[in-house]
């Protein structure tokens, strides 16, 4: 966000509405083909169908079209506003069991099959040769380097992680890692392809790759959970009540650091931190979020948590 004072809630620019434009333009021409039928290739498969992409599956699974015709029935309800008309998917939805098949002439490959390695690099090998050279590889992979997965292949420039929040059709979030030969034009390509379909790629870089950042965050909030219940703290119940209702509706508003940038001016989490520690933090929780202008932001906070409780209650009124 821009620093300065008082503002208005932040709107794409010009160059970004066309940009967002123009991606989710090409995306609707374009032929995905996704590897793998489980829970995430579903969630992707519905996703892709939603925003008007031709979809090519490529699963194992005898029943794969019965899979995907009942996965679809269950997800599609939970698709994004604004999505296409669900009688149109089964005229842009094919099968083809043999992966190097399915990927001829697609623009982007997404992979979902088992976090196994020889099954991935196996796989890489096989549609590496098959897929054309223009194609995109994304994988989604939660703690798979691209440049293992890739080993056997020619050329692992184009490979990509993508790994999804779950469930991919609903959660927007996709952290995405390059390899050390991943090329920077892939992982631009998987940016824009990813924001045509309306998710939220992060970027990850360096050594923090080898876990996904949101895995290893939600594993450091587990382990103190389970601290707290196997001491008697809470009870289960208790301490799921306790992060729906604080931390879950506050990070659904704004991340750690916003608020951590809000509770500032309040001494909030500094007096929990060492002195450096603090001056680092709010150096860049300042620089990212402006100096001044704090109303807003929490007015903007405020407005957030009140619409997700507006809506779990409706969701909690249908009963």
């Amino acid at each position: 966000m821009s620093h300065g004072a008082a503002r208005e809630p932040r709107q794409p620019d010009e160059d970004e509405g066309r940009r967002a434009r123009r991606a989710r333009e090409e995306a609707e021409e374009r032929v995905v083909t996704v590897i793998g039928a489980g829970t995430v290739g579903l969630g992707w498969i519905a996703l892709f169908l939603g925003h008007g992409l031709t979809v090519r599956v490529s699963s194992r699974r005898a029943d794969a079209p019965r899979a995907v015709a009942e996965g679809l029935a269950l997800r599609v309800p939970y698709l994004p506003d604004g999505c296409a008309d669900p009688a149109g998917f089964p005229g842009r939805l094919s099968f083809e069991p043999d992966p190097q098949r399915a990927v001829a002439g697609a623009d982007v490959v997404v992979e979902a099959v088992p976090e196994d390695l020889e099954l991935k690099r196996a796989l890489y090998e096989r549609i590496g040769r098959a897929a054309p050279a223009r194609a995109l590889l994304l994988s989604s992979a939660s703690a798979l380097d691209p440049d293992a997965m890739g080993a056997r292949m020619a050329d692992s420039g184009r490979l990509v992680v993508g790994h999804p929040g779950n469930p991919p059709h609903v959660v927007p979030l996709v952290e995405v890692v390059a390899g050390r030969r991943t090329s920077e034009a892939a992982v631009e390509e998987a940016v824009l392809f990813l924001e045509s379909v309306g998710r939220v790629p992060v970027v990850l870089r360096g050594p923090a790759v080898a876990a996904s950042a949101a895995d290893r965050l939600q594993a450091a909030l587990l382990r103190e959970a389970v601290r707290l219940v196997r001491e008697g703290v809470v009870t289960a119940e208790q301490l799921d009540r306790v992060v729906t209702h604080s931390l879950g509706l506050r990070w659904a508003a704004v991340g750690p650091f916003l608020g951590f940038h809000l509770d500032g001016a309040q001494g909030g989490p500094r007096g929990r931190l060492d002195a450096g520690t603090a001056a680092r933090l709010a150096e860049r929780a300042g620089r990212a979020y402006g100096a001044t202008g704090r109303e807003d932001h929490v007015r903007e906070r405020d407005a957030r948590q009140a619409a997700v409780l507006r809506a779990l209650a409706g969701v909690d009124g249908r009963g």
